[in-house]
């Protein structure tokens, strides 16, 4: 087999660069560089002083020292000058996937050994410095003989619980829930989890007087009764996350089954096969895509009990809850939800048993969704139920005919409209505001007395939050939703009135109960004082001394009254020291409603 030129001229008489340019091979392949690779393998020459090792661009590896510094081996040589050539004849390709072979691998090498090399100089500084606190602390056992192994065995034990306990802490107590784990409790109080979430002011002014029903909302709710909660669910006031707590946050004798992709969950009331809640997570939208007030107070009742018969209907009352949010707010929420596709075509906005004619509510675009729209575009539009939608979707429209604008004038349509929307949010069981979630907490768990799992987290950043809008724009908002901001406006003062009317109870009743307890316990006291003196006297009395005793229990008793009276009378003297601003007094809770509703005049 003939070799090729580029072989036979390797194993010919050894090139001479110095002479001049090396003549040119009848190899096809350009051969300069293998040229330079033979030549420096040439015995004698100053290249072959340098130990042959990896072609250029390879690394020698970790711990190698410089080439000139290596003694030169003729071993080493002559086994360079063999492989060189043959290393030389690979295709160019191959010889480039075998350089990058060896430079990971010498890359890797290297990592492998700086990883090793520090680790092992980081043991041996911890075990010294773990050894001399060891020494320090068990000094007077050194002496034992074979200390050093032992101490080791007995750090490297102290360590393994430690990890141990860790870990079985982070399994029981995971993240921040745990509040052994929580240090500032240590150096600063507690602060309370329902302060303004919005940044305001704690303390506000009402602008409207209501009447102690109005702010006591508390429901005999049984779910093991008849009962029943229904969800108005708005668009884009956080109801779809109110909605989920409902369902899979609530603390129930039967937890809700919410199984894995599955968006309803079955809510059955304990020992029986019926749903405790109407909502969009339990019972799907039986009524309609977001059905208003109109749609649920006549599709509720038929849909529950419509396959019983009329005589073996129970007798259920229907507590209706909703979440409301700031217009302005939500009606960016809703267009940004209309630009991704949203059309809410299956709604049916049933109303007087007939859902609105394409005149009476015409479509704001020709095709299949208004996808891509801008907010002008959005604004311009006289038919968007975006507009005034909370207080419509609130009212009973039955009262203005409807969907039929021409039966009354459009402005006592508009004020027909917002009281009735007014008054359904004042007689609802419950409602919230998205712009805060811990006092929505708190008075639905003070309401329905059931509590949640997990505490609500107040999101300030939203999908509307990131539309930056001028004035200008914000003003039309606020005109175009006029009457929503006046609902709005109304709902936020009942609230903020009714979650202080709640906390001022609370307070009451807890100042009452420590009240009670102390009287209780003083009580206890003088009495097992007296009665002790009284066993320890001799039991052979005349009947002299037997009255003297029936006059001590009686100074006894006056004195337990004084001392009670006295201790109340001092507490409540504290109690106006600490805030001075508010009344407050020793009496019922009722005489306390009365203070609070009392001084809703001398905040205004």
């Amino acid at each position: 087999m003939a070799l090729p030129a580029c072989a036979a001229r390797a194993l010919g008489p050894p090139l001479q660069p110095e002479r001049g340019a090396p003549a040119r091979t009848t190899c096809p392949r350009r051969h300069s560089r293998v040229e330079a690779e033979l030549a420096a393998s040439r015995p004698g020459s100053v290249a072959a002083s340098v130990r042959a090792g990896p072609p250029r661009g390879v690394s020698r590896g970790f711990n190698s020292q410089p080439f000139l510094d290596e003694p030169l081996k003729a071993s080493s040589s002559l086994a360079g000058a063999a492989r060189t050539p043959l290393f030389a004849l690979l295709p160019r390709g191959r010889r480039r996937r075998m350089h990058d072979l060896r430079r990971r691998w010498d890359l890797g090498s290297l990592c492998r050994a700086l990883l090793t090399r520090g680790l092992a100089a980081l043991g041996h500084s911890l075990k010294h410095v773990l050894g001399a606190i060891f020494s320090k602390i068990f000094g007077p056992l050194a002496s034992v003989g074979n200390m050093d192994e032992k101490s080791n065995k007995l750090l490297l034990a102290l360590v393994m619980l430690f990890l141990f306990a860790v870990i079985v802490l982070q399994y029981v107590c995971p993240g921040t829930e745990c509040q052994l784990l929580r240090l500032q409790a240590f150096s600063s109080p507690m602060p309370d989890p329902y302060r303004s979430e919005d940044e305001s002011s704690a303390r506000f002014v009402p602008r409207y007087n209501f009447s102690r029903g109005d702010l006591l909302r508390k429901v005999d709710f049984d779910i093991k009764g008849d009962d029943l909660i229904v969800f108005l669910h708005i668009q884009k006031t956080g109801g779809t996350t109110f909605g989920r707590h409902l369902v899979r946050n609530i603390q129930l004798e039967q937890p809700c089954e919410c199984r894995v992709g599955q968006k309803k969950c079955t809510c059955h009331r304990p020992g029986k096969r019926e749903t405790w809640l109407f909502s969009r997570f339990s019972t799907g939208w039986s009524c309609g895509l977001h059905a208003d007030w109109t749609e649920l107070t006549s599709c509720v009742p038929a849909v529950v009990d419509g396959k019983r018969d009329a005589r073996l209907r129970p007798s259920r009352n229907f507590h209706y809850i909703t979440i409301l949010r700031d217009p302005v707010s939500r009606y960016l929420s809703e267009w940004r939800h209309v630009q991704r596709g949203a059309t809410w075509k299956a709604s049916l906005h049933v109303c007087d048993g007939r859902p609105p004619t394409s005149e009476e509510l015409p479509s704001c675009y020709t095709g299949d969704d208004w996808s891509g729209c801008p907010l002008k575009e959005f604004m311009d539009c006289p038919y968007n139920l975006a507009n005034n939608r909370q207080v419509r979707m609130l009212s009973d429209l039955t009262l203005v005919g409807c969907y039929n604008l021409s039966v009354m004038p459009e402005k006592q349509r508009n004020k027909v409209l917002l009281e009735s929307a007014k008054s359904n949010l004042k007689h609802m069981a419950f409602f919230g505001l998205t712009e805060f979630q811990r006092k929505t907490q708190y008075l639905f768990e003070k309401t329905f007395n059931m509590n949640f799992i997990s505490p609500f987290t107040q999101y300030n950043t939203t999908r509307a939050s990131s539309v930056e809008i001028n004035e200008e724009i914000q003003k039309r908002i606020e005109g175009l939703n006029f009457l929503d901001m006046e609902l709005y406006s109304y709902a936020k003062d009942l609230f903020l009135q009714r979650y202080q009317f709640m906390r001022q109870k609370e307070h009451q009743e807890a100042r009452q109960k420590r009240q009670e307890q102390r009287k209780f316990l003083k009580g206890r006291f003088l009495q097992t004082h007296f009665q002790s003196q009284g066993q320890s006297q001799n039991p052979s009395q005349n009947p002299s001394q037997n009255l003297n005793l029936n006059a001590n229990q009686n100074v006894t008793q006056n004195l337990i009254q004084n001392l009670t009276q006295n201790s109340s009378q001092k507490e409540n003297r504290e109690s106006r020291k600490q805030s001075p601003g508010q009344e407050q007094s020793d009496g019922s809770a009722s005489n306390g409603t009365n203070d609070y509703i009392g001084s809703v005049e001398k905040w205004r």
